[in-house]
């Protein structure tokens, strides 16, 4: 189905995009079931973890909270594998000339799937984040963090729990979006997947093998994982690399510059 060009404006046209990106990417069998599995293995992992913690006396240094969103390190594979194939999907097909022919303005397309991957993982992340928030709140107790130890149940009402939150979700989005660009600009899944992974897992183990605390302590504050998980954090934040919103501002500059190298590539290279 084309998108006549003439005639439409702007936003109809954008809104015309997204609706046909839309229906593609429901039509996918995989679809459900991935952004299912995205809530499903952020909250096992996340109960796993705060079963395995305890606090047996006062002054623990566990921060709860940040443990009991440890899973978000699982799901964003997930994020990133789904927010690839939403690009490589139509290349391996041949969809992508059919996409062209009826949305010329490239760019247009490519501002439709972020849109789309963004709400959906908006979405999806805010059920995987919120299921984790209230396994910990379920299960840490009963393994000592209690206010006898210095603990409160875990509670959106609180302040710093609740940027943990929602900096947690927008972490998915970022990742989904980061993984969005680079799988525009290398086209090929296995390799776009292989390179966000990489990007994700590799900067946390090359900081943990290297002895000299000044270069482990950079490498943690341009990492987008390691920084960015840094908005989980609700204890010691005076010792973190960056401050919480400064960490997600890190990944924040990895998402839109491989949006934006995967977008002039779009634009001027053949399909």
């Amino acid at each position: 189905m084309s998108v006549p060009v003439a005639g439409l404006s702007r936003t109809r046209y954008g809104s015309q995009t997204l609706h046909a990106e839309w229906t593609k990417f429901r039509t996918l069998a995989s679809t459900g079931w991935l952004l299912l599995a995205v809530a499903v293995l952020t909250t096992a992992v996340s109960a796993a973890a705060d079963a395995s913690a305890t606090c047996q006396s006062g002054g623990c240094q566990t921060d709860s909270a940040r443990l009991s969103l440890t899973g978000v390190q699982a799901g964003q594979a997930i994020v990133a594998i789904v927010a690839v194939l939403a690009v490589s999907n139509e290349y391996s097909s041949g969809m992508i000339q059919v996409t062209l022919a009826a949305v010329p303005r490239r760019l247009t397309v490519l501002a439709a799937k972020a849109a789309l991957i963004g709400g959906l993982f908006l979405a999806a992340g805010a059920v995987a984040v919120l299921a984790s928030v209230l396994a910990g709140r379920l299960i840490l107790p009963g393994h000592g963090f209690t206010p006898a130890h210095g603990y409160q149940p875990l509670s959106l009402g609180d302040g710093l729990v609740l940027r943990a939150a929602c900096g947690s979700v927008l972490y998915l989005v970022l990742i989904a979006l980061l993984s969005l660009g680079v799988a525009t600009a290398v086209r090929e899944s296995a390799v776009a997947i292989g390179l966000i992974l990489g990007l994700l897992y590799v900067f946390p183990v090359v900081t943990s093998v290297i002895a000299n605390q000044h270069w482990q302590r950079h490498l943690e504050q341009i990492g987008p994982m390691t920084a960015g998980l840094d908005i989980q954090a609700t204890v010691n934040l005076s010792g973190l690399p960056l401050t919480p919103w400064e960490g997600l501002g890190v990944l924040a500059l990895w998402a839109a510059g491989a949006l934006i190298i995967g977008a002039l590539m779009f634009r001027f290279r053949d399909a």
